[in-house]
């Protein structure tokens, strides 16, 4: 059984007061063994949160990494410097990532490789545009993302060592969310195109829905077979509705 996964991502949001009062708040509840919480600041909060967080639960993230290990790169942040700080997870190829900064899908697979190479947790974020939905392209795109990542892992000892969020372009941040049905369609299929590499492997890779999940709309979609937890962005910065996302992915652990 794959344990559910919860992930906040703050984005460039907060400041040292907001980022102490939201670690206080979920950090105070998270003592909870039936589900996984990782919370992912702004970078240069990482070393407070992980101050804060060293006695709780609750793993820390980065929300990217540079595909260079280290050298002459302004503005840069290596794997190992994530590692160095605790981080547990990087995020990876968001899609707010693709479209401002230009990163394709063969930048996301080296980085991930980058993360594996120091012991984060990658994950993996992909999705299609409304435009891309429309036209029927959806299941291409999410079939190139993964594959592009999986040709790279391939010869990795580490190919069940990442995450994947299933994160629809056209829901991030706008309030409109995928009905249960059709999200639970797209991470079927992303674990469909990850059995051709391995059979196991599809089992054992979680699986995260990051489309404007809410505490109204996270129990229906944390009860699909295919959605194993997820990529919280708006609803992280507010402790309550984070909690209360938290507490229905305990829920669906406990009774299973």
């Amino acid at each position: 059984m794959r344990r559910k996964l919860v992930v906040g991502n703050w984005k460039m949001n907060g400041n040292r007061q907001t980022v102490l009062e939201l670690l206080g708040a979920i950090g105070a509840r998270t003592a909870r063994p039936e589900c996984d919480v990782a919370i992912c600041p702004p970078f240069v909060y990482l070393d407070l949160c992980e101050r804060v967080l060293s006695a709780t639960a609750v793993a820390l993230g980065a929300q990217d990494l540079s595909e260079h290990a280290n050298g002459a790169r302004t503005g840069e942040v290596s794997a190992t410097m994530l590692a160095d700080l605790g981080c547990r997870y990087v995020l990876l190829g968001h899609s707010e990532r693709r479209t401002s900064h230009g990163e394709c899908d063969e930048t996301v697979a080296r980085k991930t490789l980058r993360a594996l190479a120091v012991g984060l947790n990658p994950i993996v974020c992909v999705g299609e545009t409304w435009d891309e939905r429309m036209s029927g392209r959806t299941y291409d795109v999410l079939s190139r993302q993964i594959r592009v990542v999986a040709d790279a892992l391939t010869e990795s000892e580490h190919f069940m060592s990442f995450t994947v969020a299933y994160e629809p372009v056209w829901a991030i941040g706008s309030g409109v969310t995928a009905t249960a049905t059709v999200a639970q369609q797209a991470h079927a299929f992303i674990r469909q195109c990850l059995a051709r590499y391995s059979a196991t492997a599809s089992q054992r890779v979680r699986i995260l829905y990051g489309g404007s999940m809410k505490p109204d709309n996270a129990p229906e979609l944390l009860a699909m077979p295919d959605i194993d937890g997820g990529l919280i962005g708006g609803a992280s910065l507010d402790a309550q509705q984070f909690l209360s996302i938290l507490d229905a992915a305990a829920g669906l652990e406990a009774v299973q």
